[in-house]
């Protein structure tokens, strides 16, 4: 099968983050054994979604993972003009749904697969494909987990999020958390007999700006942007009534981190002042929603060469978007961002893909095989 009519296929199976996604692995399983790939279903706790890891070339031996999530984005907003979940072509354009993010790396796979099976490679390709990547790269750490009882340890890791096609050594890490405040309800003329939960909360927020201007002051690292960690508040939520003192409220804060910097670990002066409002007679609960570590990959490194080389582009430092890369790097196997399409068009109506970003990406995948064949 040509890419782009793999990427319908895919395209056409509607993965979203949290959904049950039992039809396209086994649609991906049964493609890579009719090239001869060895496939590893993985079913995660949930029960309803499952990591996939396919093997091509000999079972055992040092050689390249090609990552990426099956997962998407759901595509509720307005702007689609057409169905996001059917691919559809206009000129080199072809629009859908993780199109970019990141279906076309998988086609691209995919697609590279029987030029692989035929260039007798003496080291293997696994292609590593995992779920819930969307909510805070949740499956990946089962894969991973499951990984040196699959394969020999990989010499490295081609992780390919959207980057135009130009390989990419290092991003930030993330954690994020809801916290909740719960105070005592009342008539809003009495507020001396009530505990009003968004006001406490709205101390908290003072403290996470505050923090934020902190963060600005470093550490840094000059290849993002911004250069240092950043924290925000995404979410607030609380109150019925104008009249009635608000006993309940929410927020969900996000934090991301240069790599050397732990995301939790920054969190923790905001998850303080949090608790010390039981001081004050409310409750409160902290959530932990999701939490990845940044990438860092060396500039010298073998990896960077390899796909410096592959794309005749220089690699780029950084990017702001995270990805499954520093729990790879976490794992201890070497990991780098490349793939088609550009993060830019992600997570919007419209997504889309263009061909030759496409062939690029099938390229370099089947210019690895020849290496590992060489």
């Amino acid at each position: 099968m040509r890419v782009e009519e793999i990427l319908a296929q895919l395209v056409a199976f509607p993965t979203v983050v949290g959904m049950p996604n039992h039809a396209i692995v086994d649609w991906i399983a049964d493609y890579c054994r009719s090239y001869g790939a060895s496939v590893s279903v993985l079913i995660g706790p949930e029960g309803d979604r499952s990591n996939l890891l396919a093997t091509i070339g000999p079972a055992r031996g040092k050689g390249y993972v090609l990552s990426g999530h099956m997962d998407v984005v759901p595509a509720r907003e307005d702007g689609w003009t057409s169905d996001p979940f059917a691919l559809r072509r206009d000129g080199s354009k072809l629009f859908g749904r993780g199109t970019s993010d990141m279906k076309g790396f998988l086609a691209c796979a995919l697609a590279a697969l029987p030029k692989l099976a035929g260039q007798d490679l003496q080291n293997p390709i696994h292609l590593a494909f995992s779920y819930d990547e969307e909510a805070g790269c949740r499956g990946v750490p089962h894969l991973l987990a499951a990984l040196p009882g699959l394969c020999d340890a990989p010499l490295g890791a081609i992780i390919g999020e959207p980057s135009r096609m130009q390989a990419v050594r290092a991003h930030k890490g993330k954690a994020a958390a809801r916290l909740e405040v719960t105070g005592r309800s009342g008539h809003s003329s009495r507020p001396d007999l009530g505990l009003n939960a968004i006001h406490a909360m709205a101390g908290i927020v003072a403290q996470i700006i505050e923090y934020s201007g902190e963060l600005e002051g470093g550490p840094v690292d000059p290849d993002f942007e911004p250069p240092c960690s950043t924290v925000q508040i995404g979410v607030i939520q609380g109150g019925q009534s104008v009249n009635i003192i608000p006993d309940r409220c929410i927020a969900e804060i996000e934090l991301r981190a240069i790599p050397g910097a732990s995301p939790t670990a920054l969190l923790e002066p905001v998850k303080n002042a949090l608790l010390a409002l039981r001081d004050s007679g409310y409750e409160v609960a902290w959530h932990e929603l999701t939490t990845y570590p940044g990438l860092s990959l060396s500039r010298d490194s073998a990896l960077a060469s390899l796909l410096s080389e592959l794309t005749d582009k220089p690699v780029l430092p950084a990017v702001s978007y995270g990805t499954e890369a520093g729990l790879y790097q976490q794992a201890g196997i070497e990991a780098i961002i490349c793939g088609p399409g550009d993060i830019g068009r992600a997570h919007k109506p419209d997504e889309y893909i263009e061909t030759a970003e496409l062939a690029a990406c099938q390229a370099l995948i089947e210019d690895l095989g020849a290496k590992l064949a060489a």
